[in-house]
């Protein structure tokens, strides 16, 4: 017979030893930060601020993510731990002064910063094929509620 207070650690032991052992790839953190990168989009144009904030938390913990897990990057002449910062701090830092502002154009302008950020920063790591631009027509995500009914 198992003791039970095996059976309650036992979820722990098992997330401890994965978190311990994974390490996401910088293509994984992107594609993640891709998705992020939409959905602030249609959040901000359905003005939708907190769910807008979230996203733009959301990207700073990926944009932490990739400093920590790949602060250089084979491809790149340029550490990715000097490069992100660098780049990515004043764009997000326009786009939660536009969220608490609730000011859309304010928005739409601090948005295209950051995507010029992005493509900015995949110039200067040697990824400049990926080029990175404002969603256009409908949500790809269909299952999500962009208005913020709830």
């Amino acid at each position: 017979m198992i003791h039970p207070a095996l059976l309650v650690s036992a979820p722990v032991v098992i997330a401890v030893t994965v978190m311990g052992c994974y390490r996401p790839g910088l293509g994984e953190l992107m594609n993640f930060t891709q998705i992020r990168h939409a959905k602030l989009w249609f959040a901000g144009q359905e003005q939708n601020w907190q769910l807008a904030q979230y996203e733009v938390d959301e990207l700073q913990e990926g944009f932490d993510d990739v400093v920590r897990f790949h602060p250089s990057h084979k491809d790149s002449p340029l550490h990715l731990s000097l490069l992100v910062p660098k780049i990515m701090t004043q764009p997000l830092g326009d786009l939660r002064s536009a969220i608490r502002a609730h000011d859309k154009q304010a928005f739409v302008t601090a948005y295209d910063e950051l995507t010029a950020g992005c493509n900015s920063c995949h110039q200067a790591a040697n990824f400049g094929f990926n080029v990175v631009k404002r969603p256009s027509g409908a949500s790809w995500f269909t299952n999500q509620e962009f208005t913020g009914g709830q």
